[in-house]
Parts: structure tokens; C-alpha cells; sequence
């Protein structure tokens, strides 16, 4: 391990692993929440028509992926929103139209598969100072609105239209998850890949809430598992000579297998300990008084009731409901 401080284009790989294995996991944890697990997948189709773009007019390839995969990321969160095609359609047609005019492009400009090749699957080991400075400034503009507005991003995760209805502008917030998103897949196409960047934002998140229910903790916990996934993936590939890309991505994946398991048994002791909080009754009582307002950071731990959240207080659970509570 220490070998890999002798050379430069290891430290410089190390340190954007660092960053792409902070960033991925944290736009990745409210992606997990809304259940737009696929959304990286369409961005990073798209992006490729961005490299593409970049490749034929001479642009900076990273900057033309960024400004076509944002437009793509907050088209599909509007096609979403206000549009009569679903989501899954709405990905569909980015999968489709990214991959057929990154390839068709990329031909135009003269360059081969192989250059193709290192923006679809990484080349963390040939990043340039310039390129590493970007990613690092990327990656922490992207940790640090995830953090800074996770209040807010957690309430429409959540509850999209009762957070509308308290006041939050829940399609402004949306929007920026979509693009904070071609932000994150932009950023990763240089460590593990266009096509694998979505894999980085999902899997550690996933494996994470194996271990946790709390938001918070699954929070950071991927993102600390992004981080040893990245760093050991790296470390892994210099010396047994595999792409770096795949070999993060199939590290997280090993994490998610071995915590399968640990998952499943505390879901089921939580289960035996707290019958309270597997929702036996669907029905709520108006509770007369409670003076102390539930939502995101509270302190409480939230429940998924239903179509909605409970807070667990004093032994019972809460459940908002316009200007009252309900309990039960």
C-alpha cells in the first residue's frame, strides 16, 4: 500500500477516489429515497453525449458532460413532474438517445472505441492535476449541498406533497437533486466510469441502510463505505493489475453481500423488540395535545407508515397530519 505514494498518477488517483467515493454515495443516498435508484444510469448516458460533444468541438470533455447530463437530469425531473410520460419511459428514451448519440458523435470526431472506452469504464490512473482539481472542486460542491440542505431534501425524499404542502418548494429542491446527480456522474466517469458511476451512488447506500433505519446514520455510513470501497479498489488494481472502474464496484458489491445477512437478522430482532413499529394498525387517533413539531432532524426515529411517516415519541407513534397530530 505504501507503493502507491511513489508514484504521482497513484496519488492523484487516490485522492479523486477520495472524492468520488464522498460524493457518489451522498446524492446517492436521496436518489435511493425517492426511488430514482436508475436515474445515474440515464445521466450517464446522456453524459456520454456530452464527452462526445466535447471530443468533436474541442471542448474540455468534462465540462460539455456536466452541461448536457444536467440538462438531461432536471428534463427528465420536469418530464416527471409535469409531463404525461412516466419515469420509467422518460429513462428509457435517456439510455436509448445518450448511449446511440454518444457512439454516433464520437465517430464524427475522428476518435477510436478505445477513447470511448476510457469515459464508459474510467481511467482514474490517467488524471492530469487539472482534471483532479476539478473533481475535487466538483465533488465538494456536490457534499456540500447535500449536507448543508439535507433538511429540506430529506422532507420531499420523503413526503413530496406533504412537504409541498408546509411551505417547502419541493420541485425547486427536486430539480437540484437531479442536477447535484449529473454533477456526481460527471465526476465519477473519470474513476470508475460512465456506466459504473451509477453503481457507486447506489450500492453503498444500499448496504448501509442493511445496518441502519435512521437517515443520518445510513447517510454517512455510505459514505464512509463509498470512501473504503474507492480507496481499496484502487489500492487493489495497482497490484494485481485490474481496471480500477470495475474493481470498486465489485468491492462495494462484496460489502452489500456480506451485510445481506446482518440486515435481515436485525430487521427481524427490530421486528421481535418493537412490535410497535411494524405498523399493525393503519388507523390513528387524534392526539389532544403535543406541543413539540416532528420532521426531519427532530430526533425522533421515523417510521414508514403506509404512505407516510410516524415518529416514535414517548412510547407512542406520531403521524403529522395538516395543523394536528395523529397517534396511535
Amino acid at each position: 500500500m505504501l507503493d502507491l505514494w511513489q508514484y504521482e498518477f497513484m496519488q492523484r488517483a487516490l485522492i479523486a477516489a477520495i472524492c468520488t467515493g464522498l460524493a457518489a454515495p451522498a446524492i446517492g443516498t436521496y436518489l435511493v429515497q425517492r426511488r430514482l435508484a436508475l436515474l445515474g444510469d440515464g445521466i450517464g448516458h446522456v453524459a456520454l453525449t456530452g464527452v462526445a460533444v466535447g471530443l468533436l468541438t474541442g471542448w474540455a470533455p468534462l465540462t460539455s458532460a456536466v452541461i448536457l447530463a444536467a440538462a438531461g437530469a432536471i428534463g427528465i425531473e420536469l418530464l416527471r413532474a409535469y409531463g404525461k410520460t412516466s419515469g420509467d419511459v422518460a429513462l428509457a428514451l435517456m439510455f436509448y438517445g445518450g448511449i446511440a448519440g454518444g457512439v454516433f458523435l464520437t465517430a464524427q470526431a475522428g476518435e477510436s472505441a478505445a477513447t470511448l472506452n476510457t469515459y464508459l469504464f474510467g481511467s482514474i490512473t490517467t488524471l492530469s492535476p487539472g482534471d483532479l482539481r476539478d473533481v475535487a472542486i466538483l465533488s465538494a460542491l456536490v457534499v456540500a449541498v447535500a449536507v448543508g440542505l439535507a433538511p429540506q431534501l430529506f422532507a420531499i425524499c420523503q413526503d413530496e406533497d406533504q412537504s409541498r404542502v408546509s411551505g417547502v418548494p419541493a420541485r425547486m429542491y427536486g430539480v437540484l437533486i437531479a442536477g447535484l446527480a449529473a454533477i456526481t456522474v460527471t465526476v465519477s466517469m473519470r474513476t470508475v466510469g460512465l456506466l459504473l458511476a451509477s453503481a457507486l451512488m447506489v450500492v453503498p447506500v444500499a448496504t448501509a441502510q442493511q445496518l441502519s433505519r435512521s437517515f443520518r446514520t445510513t447517510f454517512v455510513l455510505a459514505t464512509l463505505l463509498g470512501v473504503v470501497a474507492s480507496i481499496a479498489g484502487v489500492a487493489v488494481s495497482f497490484e494485481a493489475a485490474t481496471p480500477p472502474g470495475p474493481t470498486i464496484v465489485l468491492l462495494a458489491l462484496a460489502g452489500f453481500v456480506v451485510t445481506a445477512p446482518v440486515g435481515a437478522l436485525l430487521a427481524w430482532r427490530r421486528t421481535r423488540s418493537a412490535p410497535f413499529e411494524t405498523a399493525e394498525s393503519t388507523e390513528h387517533d387524534l392526539a389532544e395535545q403535543h406541543p413539540h413539531e416532528h420532521g426531519p432532524g427532530c430526533g425522533h426515529p421515523a417510521v414508514q407508515h403506509s404512505d407516510h411517516l410516524d415518529y416514535v415519541h414517548d412510547g407512542h407513534r406520531h403521524a403529522p397530519h395538516g395543523q394536528h397530530y395523529d397517534e396511535h
